[in-house]
């Protein structure tokens, strides 16, 4: 029986061994968790993309799995200018995801998703950050899912649907309808006007602020609170209805639906800036964001069309 065992040991060692040798992958997830350098980094590295579509008004954009920040600027034009950076620990760290960017009909997709890699890398690599900056018509349908970061929106003529992210949202005016769901961090949405199918946000862990723009008619209901409720709005008072955490206010003249539920931080109404004030606003931060990405200052290795 000894002697067996002693074979199996043997065996195993030997193949441990050729594994070492011939792939180095153990050595290199190895050396990852005490941070030697034998895995042949090249510190951080990075690539670029950037591209122009043009756009019908209506058009859909869809903005998907992005494993960072997301800011999507919108004006007059009929043009969408996508442009994405990676960066990541070295090269192998980028191909750890593949990113699209297509129009497809009326679609407009700007996805990151995860590349089968092998089974060290899938313990010890790290993906890299991305960051999304778009300028887009506002005239669009606008939908935004699994992101691992801030979001950021102009002014949409449009429908908004933002699911599955991971940071602070903040939502430029919306038109037509807004459906939230699955935010893990604090959101603003700001309402113009809003058509029958109204507005949903559900299933948020942080606070939520609601602009309301002053022509705005809207029914609001809010249920399975856990947090506070208030209106910053004269206008608007937020009554709340029996036992439990369920509160309604009446908004204008009423009529669009507004529904809040499963809420678990404090909720507040304030009245939306003015237009001059927004566009200021989007201004100033488009001018910003033009800055920082510009060609000439990138320290970006590669640069990808």
């Amino acid at each position: 029986m000894k002697r067996v065992l002693i074979v199996v040991v043997l065996v195993v060692a030997a193949a441990s061994l050729g594994l070492w040798r011939s792939h180095g992958g153990v050595r290199q997830g190895l050396n990852r968790i005490v941070g030697a350098s034998g895995d042949n980094s090249e510190g951080v590295t990075g690539d670029e993309t950037r591209k122009t579509f043009e756009l019908k008004p209506g058009a859909r954009i869809e903005v998907q799995g992005i494993n960072g920040s997301v800011e999507i600027q919108t004006s007059d034009t009929k043009t969408a200018e996508v442009y994405v950076r990676r960066t990541g620990d070295n090269p192998s760290s980028l191909r750890r995801r593949e990113l699209t960017v297509e129009l497809t009909a009326d679609v407009l997709l700007v996805r990151s998703k995860q590349n089968h890699v092998g089974f060290w890398d899938h313990l010890f690599g790290h993906n890299p950050k991305e960051e999304v900056v778009i300028k887009a018509p506002r005239q669009i349908a606008l939908a935004l899912k699994g992101i691992n970061g801030p979001v950021t929106t102009g002014e949409i003529d449009g429908t908004i649907e933002a699911r599955g992210i991971n940071g602070r949202v903040e939502l430029g005016q919306a038109s037509e309808s807004a459906e939230i769901g699955g935010i893990n961090g604090n959101i603003v949405l700001a309402l113009n006007h809003l058509g029958e199918r109204g507005a949903t946000i559900k299933g948020i862990n942080g606070g939520v602020e609601l602009r309301l723009a002053s022509g705005l008619n809207a029914d609001l209901t809010a249920l399975g609170m856990n947090g506070s409720f208030r209106s910053d709005i004269p206008e608007v008072t937020v009554d709340k209805e029996g036992p439990g955490s369920r509160y309604s206010a009446h908004i204008g003249s009423g009529g669009a639906p507004i529904t809040l539920a499963g809420i678990n931080g404090n909720v507040r109404l304030t009245r939306a800036a003015n237009s001059t004030e927004a566009s200021a606003a989007i201004d100033k931060k488009a001018g910003a964001t033009k800055k920082a990405t510009e060609p000439g200052e990138s320290k970006l290795s590669k640069s990808v069309q």
